[in-house]
This record gives C-alpha cells, structure tokens and sequence, in this order.
C-alpha cells in the first residue's frame, strides 16, 4: 500500500470524519429524537445526538469538501454532502443500535463506534462518486486506529467525557 493512496483515501473520507467529529464540539441542545422513545422503552438515540450537532456536522462536512475541492479538485459539493450526511446517518445508527442494547450515551461499543459512520459515509457516496475498491478499503482500515486516536485525544483536551 503506497503512501499516495493513503494520502488519497484520507483526502476522500476527509469530509466524513469532520461530519462526525463537529458534533462532539459543537453539539447540545434539542435531542433529535426528542426524547421519545422506541416501542422497547428506550430512547431513539439518546440525548447526545442534537440538532443543532447534526446540522453543524451536516454543514462543516460539506464545507471542508468544498474546500478540498479548490485545493485538490476531486470532491464536488454533492459529494461532500453526500459523505458527510452519511457519516451522520450512520452515526445515527449506531446510537440506535446501542440504545437497543442497553448501552448509555457515551459507553463504548467497538466496531460499531468506529466504523458505522464510515460505512455509510462510503455507502452514500457510491450513486455520486463510488472511490476505487482500494480506497474504501484503505478507509474502512485506517478508521479504526484514527477514530480511536482522535477520541483520545480530544479525552486528553477536556472535549470528551471519555477516551472513546
């Protein structure tokens, strides 16, 4: 694996894995889900998954598409929609997931923390601009340690309550 198609691959995902981290700083407030619950008696995806986080990932995601798009010219506005609003969808998932099984806003499930996000993200992309095979290869492999990673350190900050 050379390290031009690593380079690559993180400038494809790029826009997805902000989509999901602007939530954590710039989230609060009005629950999505409104506080309801599912037939099950949990809620839908709990109290960290806000309005106010999924428009700002919705939106900052884009953006940075956008923006990779003047400097390296392969992502269009559709695209970065397209991957950021994935990524948020499946993040959303993934917080249903975890309210089905009994797990609290914040607890760690692995895998599915780690990558739902990124799943969708490349799921979202295939009708507009499907990356090579490698690509999404790559991204679904480098996730995992980047997600954790970045989780620590944002821990290590004070912007997360937890290392995950």
């Amino acid at each position: 694996m050379s390290l031009k198609l690593v380079a690559e691959s993180l400038i494809f995902i790029f826009p997805a894995y902000c989509a999901n981290a602007v939530p954590v700083v710039l989230g609060g407030g009005r629950p999505l889900d409104g506080g309801k619950t599912f037939f099950d008696g949990r809620p839908l995806f709990g109290p960290h998954k806000t309005f106010r986080g999924f428009f700002a990932g919705l939106i900052i995601g884009t953006l940075v598409g956008i923006g990779e798009s003047f400097v390296f010219n392969n992502c269009s506005p559709l695209l970065s929609f397209g991957l950021s609003s994935g990524a948020l969808i499946g993040d959303l998932g993934g917080a249903f997931v975890k309210r089905r099984l009994g797990f609290a806003p914040g607890a760690l499930l692995p895998i599915i923390d780690q990558i739902n996000f990124v799943l969708c993200a490349l799921l979202f992309s295939l009708p507009i601009a499907p990356p090579p095979l490698i690509v999404a290869l790559i991204v679904l492999t480098i996730t995992v340690p980047i997600h954790l990673l970045t989780n620590l350190l944002a821990y290590l900050v004070h912007v997360k309550k937890s290392p995950w």
